[in-house]
């Protein structure tokens, strides 16, 4: 049997962090989804179904086939790229039938039979055509339908990871007088890292775990259950709350309260950062804020596709989309959303969704000076540490860029009235 990761048409739901990468490469704890799917089709030869546009590039990332029709020879189990799995979550692969949660598919278990019957080379028809066909049986499983779940399951899902990696101890370079209040079998400090003195490593709450070639610098307080990643910087005097993912190759300062950083992002100034999700190669200027709390303590709203959807969460902060940057002392307002690409200026209380590729600049959406500039930016970005652009990187922004202009110049002609 074979297995297939794919992700259906609800990646829409997940943007602007979905853009520039497949759903099942968005994090959630201490790894992304992929790694957290794969060890439950362990031994079987695997394959990735996506969308075409980020076909090449995922194709030079990984070695499983990537949106191969011919890899369709035999029995296969489908599994959905949204899946958040656990360690404990296992496949029944037994009886042919689709297994759901909450209506989504979760995995499908298809015969070479019904493959032949129905498979037409397009999966999103295949699905409709299996759903109508086989059993349905519900099961207890997460998955990922809106952004602000990544947020909502990282603190569960990093005391999940730290207990799989089995990894306790200290193994790096740690002053002496670092102090570790909590239990010292909840912390794990990789080899090459190095901890500056007057650093509070808190492990009452959760545990933390501290990769490779990380430094934290002194008079940092860091809060369980918190996972820093390879080659990230802690700058002096930050407060890292409960909750947090970062990196790898962040630059953290200041305050930040259950919030996921993809790699290479910086926020190396004061300021807050509270539940919220931000997408590799942005940087936040000196006393960027985000609100995660409505004054009314009522539920928050987000922009999902162009139209506001109700998380049901009262604490919601900022989604940032890949190599966005905002100014010096630039404030989001609750349930923000800005797309890739986006260049924020501070100014009186901005609005809750920009558009990819959008500038925003006294009060103003505006079309900035155009792809060919952002993506010089985003060379000159990577070049400092020592990343290139990749061609198959440069064309996806090309992609998304034509594909986003009508609702940015929709935008733009508001703020020109």
């Amino acid at each position: 049997m074979k297995a297939l990761i794919y992700e259906d048409e609800k990646w829409m739901d997940l943007t602007p962090l979905t853009y520039l990468r497949p759903v099942f490469e968005l994090k959630c704890g201490a790894t992304n989804l992929l790694e957290k799917i794969l060890p439950k089709i362990h031994g079987m030869e695997t394959g990735l179904w996506i969308r075409d546009y980020l076909a090449p590039l995922i194709q030079k990332k990984y070695r499983q086939p990537v949106n191969k029709k011919d890899f369709w020879t035999e029995d296969i189990v489908l599994v959905n790229g949204r899946w958040l799995a656990k360690p404990a979550d296992n496949l029944t692969l037994e009886e042919e039938a689709i297994f759901t949660s909450e209506g989504d598919i979760v995995y499908a278990v298809i015969r070479k039979e019904t493959i032949n019957k129905f498979w037409d080379g397009d999966l999103y028809s295949f699905l409709a055509e299996i759903q109508k066909s086989l059993p349905a049986i519900s099961i207890q499983a997460k998955i990922i339908n809106y952004p602000w779940n990544l947020v909502h399951y990282n603190s569960e899902m990093l005391e999940i990871d730290f207990n799989n990696k089995s990894k306790k101890g200290i193994e790096g370079k740690v002053s002496s007088s670092t102090v570790v209040y909590g239990p010292e079998d909840r912390l794990y400090v990789a080899g090459e890292t190095e901890i500056h003195p007057f650093v509070v490593l808190d492990t009452n709450d959760g545990s933390i775990f501290i990769d490779r070639k990380v430094k934290i610098f002194p008079y940092t307080r860091i809060k369980g259950p918190c996972y820093i990643g390879e080659a990230t910087d802690i700058m002096p005097g930050a407060n890292i709350r409960e909750g947090n993912s970062f990196g790898p190759c962040c630059r953290i300062g200041g305050e930040v309260e259950e919030s996921i950083f993809h790699g290479y992002s910086n926020k190396y100034h004061d300021g807050f950062i509270g539940h919220a999700y931000v997408c590799e190669w942005v940087n936040l200027g000196a006393l960027t804020t985000n609100s995660d709390l409505k004054n009314d303590y009522s539920t928050v709203s987000v922009y999902v596709n162009d139209s506001l959807v109700d998380t049901g969460d009262l604490k919601v902060g900022s989604f940032i989309g890949d190599h966005t940057k905002t100014s010096i002392g630039v404030l989001l307002n609750t349930g923000t959303v800005t797309g890739i690409m986006c260049n924020i200026t501070a100014g009186g209380i901005l609005p809750k969704f920009f558009p990819s590729f959008i500038w925003f600049i006294n009060g103003k959406y505006m079309k900035g000076f155009g792809i060919e500039t952002m993506l010089e930016t985003a060379r000159r970005a990577m070049a400092r540490r020592n990343t290139e652009l990749l061609q198959e990187e440069e064309n996806i922004i090309r992609y998304i860029y034509e594909q986003t202009q009508s609702l940015r110049n929709k935008y733009i002609k508001k703020t020109q009235r």
